[in-house]
């Protein structure tokens, strides 16, 4: 059985940062693609950025480029979403998600992943 389980979100103020962890289990990790969306209440899911676990590369979203950092460990099957610099409207509901790397493509389509986790939320507020 598949499963994604995010953690690390949390409330952080402006400037702050956070590191958010997605363990995966129940699939071979380094055949896949990954990544990160997110959700604001109100709005539709988007995505943040975008990692082959086979050769490393990546995709960011525009509004994110320079503040955001994805990244795996692939002998820990946990892909991980380094965030600096937060914003309010960084404020989301955050998933992980996985998709095998033949349907892997640049921009990212949320269509195209097939597991998702239960996300974890992140507040940013003063």
């Amino acid at each position: 059985e598949v499963q994604l389980v995010e953690s690390g979100g949390g409330l952080v103020q402006p400037g702050g940062s956070l590191r958010l962890s997605c363990a995966a289990s129940g699939f071979t990790f380094r055949d896949y693609c990954m990544g990160w969306f997110r959700q604001a209440p109100g709005r539709e899911r988007e995505v943040v950025a975008q990692i082959k676990l086979n050769t490393g590369r990546t995709y960011y979203a525009d509004s994110v480029k320079g503040r955001f950092t994805i990244s795996r460990d692939n002998t820990k099957n946990t892909l991980y979403l380094h965030i600096n610099s937060l914003k309010p409207e960084d404020t989301a509901m955050y998933y992980c998600a996985a998709v095998f790397f033949v349907m892997c493509i640049e921009p990212p389509d949320p269509a195209r992943f097939n597991y998702w986790g239960q996300g974890t939320q992140v507040t940013v507020s003063s």
